[in-house]
């Protein structure tokens, strides 16, 4: 089996994380794929933008979709998901976590963790 990685742009405090978290842990156990490493990055080593930057509409999103609401403790993250498994379990993993993010589809509606893959 090979490593394939997955990696999604959020904008969510702890409570987000650990929600976004559990939806990869069930999509990958469900699958029967082994999470490698399950990483929170809040800068790039390679280059000179923070997460923050590279996902600041993100934020810009959050608002819209808030208007007057404190975002708390939200920032701007990635998350980075090492998967050992073939390219068919690893693209239906990363379609099962779309979906969970997004359950409502294309209707429109405020997400709560807004994120980008």
């Amino acid at each position: 089996m090979r490593t394939r990685n997955l990696r999604f742009g959020l904008y969510a405090d702890e409570q987000g994380l650990a929600w976004v978290r559990d939806i990869v842990n069930w999509s990958a156990g469900s699958r029967s794929a082994r999470i490698v490493k399950l990483d929170v990055a809040r800068t790039y080593t390679d280059g000179d933008l923070t997460t923050a930057e590279m996902y600041d509409f993100l934020a810009e999103q959050w608002a819209l979709e808030h208007p007057g609401q404190n975002s708390g403790d939200r920032e701007a993250v990635e998350l980075r998901v090492d998967l050992a498994c073939s390219l068919r379990t690893w693209r239906a993993i990363r379609k099962a976590v779309i979906k969970a993010l997004c359950p409502e589809g294309m209707a429109p509606h405020a997400c709560c963790v807004p994120w980008c893959a």
